[in-house]
Formats: structure tokens, sequence, C-alpha cells
């Protein structure tokens, strides 16, 4: 049977490859994402018995508390929440970085999934759903300076606490750590880089593992040195 899917971030990218993958597959999608636009376009790409989209701001509790009621109520339940929603850095290391920048990311990338987790849980409880959370291979090595990088550290050891907190009630948790992927999260394209199939197939691998098996968590690099056509 399909599985009923939350992905924040969903408007374009890892997020919008992740959506198509799924219903491909035979799942159901809830889009959540600031551009209302973009996630009806994807909507209507998909189809309305498969995709559903709502507006949501993940740093507002009360729009992420809405976009969680708003997906089960129009599916029934949810299976999977996919805490996808992300932003880099504007500049390198700390010295010379921006203060509003660290901000939006601290912002997004960890305080904005631990409010996607949180609304979504009581609904896993009951589906023994997945928490799936997108990491990245910045969350593995230091970094120079870097807060983007130690945002995505919070991810790999909030994953592992999560686990510990939702196994033992039959909820799964995975984080995905990529290494650099060739979205619109940069300015130009990345020839040597992974690809968001590559991100999509990894993400259809963890929710569609048996019930007995648990993937904590998936690395994925690029071939050093090798180029996409």
């Amino acid at each position: 049977m399909g599985k009923i899917i939350l992905i924040t971030g969903a408007s374009s990218g890892i997020g919008a490859h992740c959506a198509r993958a799924a219903v491909g597959s035979g799942h159901k999608v809830a889009l959540a994402a600031r551009s209302k636009s973009k996630l009806d376009s994807l909507v209507d790409e998909l189809g309305p018995s498969s995709a559903f989209a709502v507006e949501c701001d993940v740093t507002s509790p009360s729009s992420q508390e809405a976009m969680v009621e708003a997906a089960v109520g129009y599916f029934g339940r949810l299976d999977v929440a996919f805490a996808n929603a992300g932003l880099g850095a504007t500049a390198t290391g700390t010295e010379h970085g921006n203060i509003e920048n660290f901000k939006e990311m601290i912002l997004v990338n960890n305080f904005g999934v631990t409010l996607t987790c949180k609304f979504a849980i009581p609904h896993l409880l009951k589906s023994k759903g997945h928490l799936v959370l997108i990491g990245s291979q910045a969350g593995h090595v230091a970094l120079s300076g870097s807060v983007y990088s130690a945002t995505k550290w919070f991810i790999r050891g909030y994953a592992k606490n999560l686990s510990n907190e939702l196994t033992p009630h039959g909820v799964r948790v995975t984080s995905i750590d990529p290494g650099m992927v060739d979205t619109p999260f940069f300015d130009e394209e990345k020839p040597n880089a992974l690809r968001p199939d590559d991100i999509s197939n990894a993400f259809l691998y963890a929710i569609e593992a048996p019930s007995h098996a648990r993937i904590a968590e998936i690395e994925i690099n690029p071939m050093v040195g090798a180029h996409h056509s």
C-alpha cells in the first residue's frame, strides 16, 4: 500500500524530485513550502489525487502545526514526514559571515526541523511511520568556521536522539546526508555533483525498506572526478 508523505521544502530541488519519485512509486504526497504557486504547479503535474499543496513558513510553529493538520485532513493519515527545508550560507566561515544569514540558517535548518518532527510525531506514532531528515556531508567534517556545517552536525545528532525516543514505539528515523547536489541551492551548475535523482532514490530506499529494517543514516557522495554529460 502506498504511503502518505509530507515533504517540506518541496517546491524545488531535492524536495520536488523526491515528490515526483514518490508519486511514481505509488505514494501520495503533501507538499509544503513558502511558494504556493510553485507547489500548485507541482500538484498540477502530479495530480490532485496524489498530491496536495500547503503554504508553510517552517520557522513558525503555528504554520507548521497547520501544515501537518492540513496534510492529515486531506489524506486521512501520515506515514512519512520528510524534513527537507533548508538553506545555505551566503559567505564562508564565521568572521566574514552574515549575522542575519546565521540566524536564518539556524531557524530553518534546525528549529524548523524540530517543529516538523514535533507536530508530525503524534501522527507517526499512530501509523508506525517514519521521520526522514535531510543532513549533509557538511555534518561529517569540520569546515572552517562554517555555521552551515554546524547546522548539519545538529541534524546528525538530532536524528540519533529522535531514533532513541521513537524506535521503541515503532517509528523509524533516517538522516540522508548527501555531498554536493546540483540543484537551485547553488547559483551555477555543478557538473561534478550528485543529481537530485540520486537523493530521491535514497529516499525511496529508506521509506520502502521492510518494517523490520531500520536505516539510520545514508551517506551519498559524488565520485571524485566524475562528470555528468
